[in-house]
């Protein structure tokens, strides 16, 4: 079976990937990663989903994001809430977190040189996305071409790393769909970045009405608690 290593933030994407690889056949090394985030109650989701879809191993691992700020998920900075959707295209919001997919992405390579994995799989999405610079393929593919030059497994020919995106072209309902056919629970999941003391979901920030948009555009309803 091959390996690969899965980022696993405890959202709807990245366990809707997560189930993507393992439908592949891949044996699914799911690593998560505590930056500082707000949000981090998804830690315990991810964990839940890792268990939930048969990841093989789950790794956490710590980074302090919040040493270097800039963000309203890293820094006290209000979180925007109840913006329209046709603005959450437009420029780069302050929920963007300077060089986040940079470093969970160079983790993962970390952990799939160590594993002898060549297969990476991130959640980023293209189409409904807030505007972050690192979901676009242009940053996906360049990432890829840096794998493959600064590993040793690489350099020493032991295999070609490849970043799979599989959701970067998908609509919100086109992944929700498809990771439901796949068994997805996405009651164990959270995707807001402004949860209560309870963990329930605000509803109103870029990603709750990102999600709650693709659940009824998929014409389902979301399991996920609310406040």
């Amino acid at each position: 079976m091959k390996r690969a290593v899965v980022l696993l933030s405890g959202g709807l994407d990245s366990a809707t990937t997560l189930a993507i690889a393992r439908s592949e056949g891949f044996e699914a090394w799911a690593l998560s990663v505590d930056y500082g985030q707000r949000h981090r109650r998804e830690l315990e989701c991810a964990a839940r989903v890792a268990q939930s879809l048969g990841a093989a191993r789950y790794t956490v691992v710590t980074v302090n994001l919040r040493a270097v700020g800039g963000s309203a998920l890293t820094a006290d900075l209000d979180v925007p809430k109840d913006r329209a959707y046709e603005d959450m295209g437009g420029g780069i919001p302050i929920t963007y977190v300077p060089a986040r997919n940079t470093v969970l992405l160079g983790l993962a390579l970390g952990l799939a040189e160590v594993v002898e994995a060549f297969d990476l799989f991130i959640g980023a999405n293209f189409v409904d996305y807030s505007g972050y610079p690192d979901c676009r393929p242009e940053f996906l593919a360049a990432f890829e071409r840096l794998a493959n030059v600064a590993t040793r497994a690489a350099v020493e020919g032991r295999g070609t790393f490849h970043v799979h995106a599989p959701l970067l072209r998908w609509t919100k309902a086109d992944i929700i769909r498809a990771g439901s056919r796949l068994g997805v629970e996405y009651g164990l999941t959270l995707s807001c970045y402004d949860p209560d003391a309870e963990g329930r979901a605000c509803g109103r920030c870029d990603s709750c009405r990102l999600r709650l948009k693709g659940f009824q555009e998929a014409g389902l309803s979301d399991p996920a608690r609310y406040q």
